[in-house]
């Protein structure tokens, strides 16, 4: 099966207070979006990768990618406003030449393993999505004015993360109908109908935010 991933990292994420987007802030001597590509070309069974880029960033992304030497990467594709807009835009330019799935993955998460990548893949279906998750363990409390006002249940609550995998054509026709305002791709594609498979995600799979 045909599989394409698409990396979102049209953020200029200002909740971190960084003179850069954080996608592009060294990690350990590699820039986070570097790092994040060198983990999905390494995935068994990927055949494109797209970036979506905010479009005035493409130094950055290029510095990013200089020492990247992989066909399979294509050129980066610009990003919209919100998050449904630039996955949205990103299925479109792979639309030309649809692949039968896709992942599609935050920039700022640079630590999901290969492994991870295979496993959302493999549990896609034809009509199911998969997104990786863990069980929320530590106690929960709504709050209002800083303090603790009521304890949340927990069952059954999950934290997603990403790459998220779905069959492509019922995904692009998803974002076409109902990405406004989504929070992920999970959403939008429950949203139009289907159904969205939970596996296994991974403790060191976090999201860099603040």
């Amino acid at each position: 099966m045909s599989t394409a991933a698409i990396i979102v990292a049209a953020g200029r994420g200002s909740r971190l207070g960084a003179p850069r987007p954080k996608q592009y802030l060294p990690l350990g001597g590699r820039l986070v979006l570097t790092r994040t590509l060198e983990n999905a070309l390494a995935a068994p069974g990927i055949d494109r990768i797209l970036v979506a880029i905010e479009p005035g960033a493409r130094p950055l992304y290029e510095e990013a990618v200089s020492g990247i030497d992989d066909a399979r990467l294509l050129p980066p594709c610009p990003g919209g406003a919100e998050r449904a807009e630039t996955v949205r835009r990103a299925l479109e330019t792979l639309a030309d030449a649809p692949p039968e799935r896709v992942l599609v993955h935050d920039a700022v998460r640079p630590f999901a393993s290969p492994a991870l990548w295979a496993r959302v893949a493999a549990a896609v279906g034809d009509e199911v999505g998969a997104i990786p998750a863990e069980p929320v363990v530590d106690a929960l409390w709504r709050g209002a004015e800083g303090r603790a006002e009521a304890p949340v249940p927990r069952a059954d609550l999950w934290r997603a993360q990403t790459p998220q995998g779905f069959p492509f054509g019922p995904l692009l026709a998803a974002h076409r109908r109902h990405g406004a305002g989504a929070a992920d791709d999970a959403e939008v594609f429950r949203r139009a109908g289907h159904a969205v498979r939970l596996v296994a995600g991974e403790p060191e799979n976090f999201k860099i935010t603040t």
